[in-house]
């Protein structure tokens, strides 16, 4: 997963999009449902190798969302533990955010950048191979990320100068809308773009879209590859578990 924007609509609900660059092959089938072991049903684009995901909603009104990379781009030492898109689903086996944070196993993970929305909060942790970077953000503004393995900061500083703009033009947000700001910023620089592709070894395979209203997580999936799409609704436990009182 590569680009994450998140824009606030009120108190309860937000819409998180994502493009993800990956090689062409590693494209998802579609969205997933599933039960983990706590009982909690999980949506998400299951990432056909290791089976994990970049992109993930919970019935208990979480989302998750993860990049490569942390600060700036590594050197990869495999084999690592654990692949981070099982990380990501990891998440979700415990009750909330900080409880993941203290207690979760990150050694010999490579590093990586993890958006997390917990019933209201919402989280960003920086893992860079050895320490952990907690920021807590700001439901309440919009964020762009990119991934520091494939952009360098002056491509994301430039990215981010897209998303300003974006945002001083557009003061209502909608999925059409930001969905049109994820397939045409940038669409002239085919390397940076948000749209990007870098001699089809690796370019931007999907589009998610995942509206969150106050009983419901509401996905769309772009399959770039394939040239198809696909939707989901998954339902809040109750509506309680989706107002933070």
């Amino acid at each position: 997963m590569c680009t994450l924007t998140y824009l606030p609509l009120n108190k309860h609900s937000f819409i998180a999009t994502s493009n993800r660059d990956e090689q062409p092959g590693r494209a998802a089938n579609g969205l997933f449902l599933t039960t983990n072991a706590n009982g909690v049903q999980l949506l998400f684009p299951k990432e056909p190798q290791a089976g994990g995901t970049w992109l993930a909603t919970s019935n208990d009104n979480r989302l998750a969302c993860i990049l490569n990379g942390a600060f700036e781009r590594h050197h990869r030492n495999p084999p690592y533990r654990r692949s981070r898109g099982l990380l990501l689903l990891d998440f979700f086996e415990y009750p909330n955010t900080s409880d993941f944070v203290n207690n979760y196993d990150f050694t010999h993970i490579e590093p990586f950048t993890l958006i997390l929305y917990d019933k209201g909060t919402l989280t960003e942790m920086r893992w860079d191979g050895e320490v952990q970077h907690i920021q807590p953000l700001q439901p309440d503004l919009p964020y762009i990320w990119s991934s520091a393995t494939l952009y360098t900061p002056e491509a994301r500083a430039l990215r981010n100068y897209w998303f300003t703009q974006w945002l001083q033009e557009n003061h209502l947000f909608t999925v059409p809308e930001i969905l049109q700001f994820h397939t045409t910023a940038g669409k002239d620089n085919a390397s940076n773009g948000l749209v990007m592709n870098r001699f089809n070894m690796v370019k931007t395979i999907s589009i998610t879209s995942v509206l969150k209203t106050a009983t419901a997580f509401e996905w769309l999936y772009k399959d770039l590859v394939h040239e198809r799409q696909s939707s989901h609704t998954l339902p809040l436990l109750t509506a309680q578990h989706a107002i933070k009182k």
